[in-house]
């Protein structure tokens, strides 16, 4: 039996980048990774750092959001220093795009409640029409009636935030084991055992951060993941020159050139392999009403792959009632939200106390909706 401070269930980018910050508070941290044959958001990942469009309803994640948009140029260079590897972290802005006055005058709205509702953490934002997103945007169509803009919103490399997540976590001193199922357990208060992988692991602190894997783990220690898969599908072009001097909502250009389009959001259970012509073609399209030079490059690419789901789309982080020092870490935003889960999460999971600011971030919250039903 191996003898940790802290077990990470989960080698993804939710998991790495808590077991990261862990290993950064000074605890020996093991993390424990099912391997490729898991269903993998981190790989299928858009790649946003995303700030405009959440939290409508819900300061809170609001917030959290931007707190981890704050943390995000500390974690790239962190990175870079540690393992030599660049995220290809780009923070000028973003756009989301709008191509009809509908849409435009729904964007407005959302955006002026997302204000309001910010409340003394205050939100920056414009709405451009046509002319002022082409200043931004020379490429833009003509079917471009406007956008919205914030300064907050970014993109880098979900690939290379994995593997440098891993070789940080590794190079700081954490301990990781791949092909490692959770195969058995035991809980008691500060007191987890896990067998894995073969071996035994013993640790006072547990985090589950295993994305839909969490619905099976959790109840096991008396916590709650009801997560669901929502599939969504991605097309990326042959490389070109710059042309995208920042990303939007649906349509960004990495480093290396290659131009990606998606966000399309699909209820088709665990299936991540099927892809679908329709949606893929609502995709291209709209990306070309947007930016027609997108029409004269060559699709290399697709895939579909599954996001973490809660009932109302937010993160769910929460402590053990019945098991004090088990934790639950679910979202579907794994990039956006590293910079948070490294230097926020990470410490007061170290700490052992998730503080009152994060209570609505509890799975309780959904307590009344499983009663009615």
């Amino acid at each position: 039996m191996s003898t940790h401070d802290a077990i990470v269930v989960g080698g993804g980018l939710v998991g790495t980048a808590i077991a990261y910050g862990l290993v950064k508070q000074g605890l020996s941290t093991l993390l424990l990774d099912e391997g490729d044959v898991a269903h993998r958001a981190s790989r299928g990942n858009f790649g946003l750092v995303w700030v405009q469009s959440k939290g409508l309803g819900a300061p809170h994640y609001q917030r959290w959001t931007r707190g981890s948009a704050e943390e995000w140029p500390a974690l790239a260079q962190e990175l870079a220093e540690r393992t030599g590897l660049d995220t290809a972290l780009h923070q000028p802005g973003g756009l989301h795009i709008c191509l009809s006055e509908e849409e435009f005058e729904a964007r407005a709205n959302y955006m002026a409640r997302l204000q309001r509702e910010a409340g003394n953490l205050g939100l920056e934002y414009r709405m451009l029409r046509h002319a002022e997103v082409k200043e931004m945007m020379p490429g833009i169509g003509k079917a471009v009636v406007g956008a919205s803009w914030t300064p907050y919103d970014g993109h880098a490399s979900p690939l290379y935030l994995l593997r440098g997540l891993h070789a940080a976590f590794r190079e700081a001193g954490g301990v990781y084991q791949p092909n490692a199922k959770v195969e058995d357990s035991t809980a008691a208060p500060g007191d987890f055992s896990v067998t894995a992988g073969g071996g035994t692991h013993r640790a006072p602190r547990l985090v589950l951060a295993a994305g839909l894997g969490n619905l099976e783990l959790a109840p096991r220690f008396g916590l709650s993941a009801p997560v669901r898969p929502q599939r969504g599908e991605v097309l990326v072009t042959e490389r070109t020159r710059t042309l995208l001097p920042m990303p939007t909502t649906t349509v960004r250009q990495t480093d290396e050139g290659s131009v990606m389009m998606g966000d399309s959001k699909e209820e088709a259970g665990y299936d991540s392999l099927t892809q679908t012509p329709g949606i893929m073609r609502g995709m291209a399209r709209r990306a070309v009403l947007s930016f027609p030079w997108i029409a004269e490059l060559n699709i290399v690419r697709a895939w579909s792959a599954l996001r973490i789901m809660s009932p109302d789309g937010l993160p769910i982080y929460e402590q053990s009632a019945r098991f004090p020092g088990a934790f639950t870490a679910n979202c579907h935003s794994g990039v956006t939200l590293a910079g948070a889960h490294a230097n926020r999460l990470a410490p007061m999971i170290a700490a052992g106390e998730l503080p009152p600011e994060m209570a609505p971030f509890s799975a309780r919250r959904f307590d009344d909706v499983r009663t009615a039903a």
